[in-house]
């Protein structure tokens, strides 16, 4: 922590306007590796998120008049800076999220590919000239950037999807407010630092921390100057934010819970499957939207597949983030270990058979990489996003029974499957009701593909070239009387 603070990159209070703004109230934030106290954080709620709404207000005029390739140059500048700091970035992710070290300098890696994307496209918010319907007139279509967009984001990747979102909303020539997760403020605030290291004005990007969800979340949803909501969290919350959002008719984007099917077919590279299928799940300790909840494996091949599974899963190694090796982090709070636990010995009740791991370890925050065989689709832990190092796995007989499991959920942000049949491939995956599925792939994230989903997973693409299109208004010009 005192190489980063050294570097400046530790901050204490919420970004507004382009000042630190300190409070009498604070909260702690802690590793969860060991509880161990990080710091105290100033304590905003309703009248620092109130500031934030109206300073980006307040910037937006200028910061849209801009060029695409004056925004596009910052936003290098931050890229840049966000690379040169990446091992501080990750170090200081690690500390305050839990994950291994080498997945959250990837993550900030990921977050900043963002920024870098998003300066390039920005250039490309093209228009169209459309044929008029009669000589002395011409239809011209503009793009312009919808005004203040305010975020909140979740504590699974505290860099990436802050990154994700304003890097996008920046470019399009928005102005920027974000609430991240109290359990993980402190890599927005280092963004924050670095924006502001890079000549992004005051009031562009303006971070408000804070316990008070609630309020902060009215502001947000409920400000007449905020243009456009987007929120990455549980489906749950989503809904309410969302509802909050309608009587302003405000412009909104969910990125929402998920319930990702990992299917194994009998002509799958079975190895590839294995290796594919731990990535998928074990990232992050499976404390992510889009990792495998469901392994769907077809029963000629489950046996085989179970055993090289259970003996892959069994060579991760548990730990502090910071050490060499380790594979899987602390869950990032008790609350969050004993829902996982919830889940497990419930699916024991029901007759699954636990082949690995499957019990709490004392008071730590670590829950044992899991395998649970023998799973009904019926099962709580089959309907359930589960958030947590444990794979249930269930077996199907058929194509079309395994495509009728994968489908048989609320959710429909990611989907995963192992074939090496090229109809099965084309077939599966056009009959999947997910936004995303991955094919003899288990990790599907990428700048330039949209990230989103469908059915209770939400609305809205994050990423590629799509990515663009919920911080624009499409505006229609008509021209007449151009012959007389």
């Amino acid at each position: 922590m005192q190489q980063i603070q050294s570097a400046g990159l530790l901050k204490s209070a919420s970004f507004i306007d382009g000042q630190w703004c300190e409070s009498e109230n604070q909260f702690d934030v802690v590793n969860p590796f060991d509880n161990h106290l990080l710091c105290r954080v100033a304590d905003a709620g309703q009248k620092e998120a109130e500031s934030a709404v109206i300073a980006a207000k307040k910037a937006l005029k200028e910061w849209a008049a801009k060029s695409a390739a004056e925004r596009a140059e910052i936003l290098r500048n931050w890229f840049d800076l966000i690379q040169d700091n990446q091992s501080l970035l990750g170090r200081l992710l690690t500390l305050e999220q839990g994950k291994p070290l080498a997945e959250a300098e990837g993550e900030v890696g990921y977050g900043a590919g963002f920024i870098e994307w998003f300066a390039e496209e920005g250039k490309r918010v093209y228009g169209d000239t459309i044929p008029g319907p009669a000589q002395d007139k011409r239809i011209v279509v503009i793009k312009q950037p919808v005004g203040v967009v305010a975020a909140i984001t979740p504590w699974n990747f505290p860099n990436a999807m802050i990154a994700r979102k304003a890097a996008a909303a920046l470019a399009a020539g928005c102005t920027f407010v974000v609430k991240p997760a109290a359990e993980t403020p402190l890599s927005a605030l280092a963004l924050a630092e670095l924006a502001q290291r890079a000549g992004i004005p005051a009031g562009v990007f303006n971070v408000v921390v804070g316990k008070d969800s609630s309020s902060i979340g009215r502001v947000f949803t409920q400000h007449p100057d905020v243009a456009k909501f987007t929120f990455t969290g549980s489906t749950q919350v989503g809904k309410m934010l969302a509802e909050q959002c309608a009587a302003d008719l405000k412009r909104v984007s969910l990125e929402l819970g998920g319930n990702a099917p990992f299917i194994v077919f009998e002509d799958a590279d079975i190895d590839a499957a294995v290796e594919g299928a731990i990535q998928c799940k074990y990232r992050n300790a499976g404390q992510t939207c889009v990792c495998a909840n469901r392994l769907l494996v077809q029963s000629s091949i489950k046996d085989v597949f179970e055993e090289k599974y259970i003996a892959a899963v069994q060579a991760l190694k548990a730990g502090n983030g910071l050490e060499e090796g380790v594979d899987l982090g602390p869950l990032i709070s008790q609350k969050a270990l004993e829902k996982v636990d919830e889940l497990v010995q419930s699916a024991r009740q029901e007759g699954a058979t636990v082949r690995l791991g499957g019990e709490k370890q004392g008071s730590s925050q670590f829950y044992p990489a899991t395998v649970i065989s023998d799973v009904d689709t019926k099962m709580k832990i089959a309907q359930s996003e589960i958030f947590g190092p444990v794979s249930p796995i269930i077996s199907f007989t058929s194509e079309q029974d395994a495509i009728r499991i994968a489908n048989d959920t609320e959710y429909g942000l990611a989907a995963y499957f192992y074939a090496r049949d090229i109809g099965r491939v084309w077939r599966v995956a056009e009959q999947l009701a997910y936004g995303m599925v991955g094919i003899n792939e288990g990790i599907v994230s990428n700048v330039a593909a949209p990230f989103g989903g469908v059915k209770h997973s939400g609305y809205g693409r994050e990423g590629s070239k799509y990515g663009l299109d919920d911080y624009l208004d499409i505006k229609y010009l008509c021209f007449s009387g151009l012959n007389t």
